[in-house]
């Protein structure tokens, strides 16, 4: 028997996620995915919005409350369960259809939010966030500043 469709999808939250806990305690964070198809009109040169596609997502347990720390307009990236839904219009009486996703795997993008690390900056060996150890120990020799070359300036002759 064949699994459901498996997607991976950049997209932009239209809300903040809903967190919910089942009895017995497992989180559920519901939230909906919007990715524009926006393509270059070459003869005007300009952007075109052909479109949107929206998709429910859920994600379960530990990742759901991690999840739940995103807000509106963030871009998450996720891995799942591709499912197709069917559901009655209340007001006209037709059948709608739409897709949700099953998140497997869920992070906020690199692209527009920088990861916060541990790692010492570049200039001092002070650390720029995170929760990693404090410094006092040897320095970094990642944040020393480069060799120079033999006429005193820089060589172009990589390092390894």
């Amino acid at each position: 028997m064949a699994g459901l469709p498996e997607i991976t999808m950049a997209g932009t939250l239209t809300a903040d996620p809903e967190m919910r806990f089942t009895p017995s305690g497992a989180g559920v964070c519901s939230f909906t995915l919007v990715a524009n198809d926006r393509r270059l009109d070459k003869e005007s040169g300009e952007w075109r919005d052909m479109g949107a596609t929206f998709l429910r997502c859920t994600v379960w347990r530990r990742q759901a409350e991690n999840v739940a720390d995103a807000r509106k307009g963030d871009r998450l990236l996720i891995v799942g369960e591709l499912k197709q839904s069917e559901w009655q219009d209340k007001n006209t009486g037709e059948k709608r259809y739409g897709f949700d996703v099953q998140v497997r795997e869920a992070a906020l993008s690199l692209l527009w939010h920088p990861a916060k690390s541990a790692r010492p900056d570049r200039s001092g060996g002070e650390h720029t966030g995170g929760t990693g150890g404090g410094g006092g120990g040897a320095r970094d020799p990642w944040t020393a500043p480069p060799a120079t070359g033999s006429a005193g300036g820089f060589s172009d002759e990589p390092p390894f």
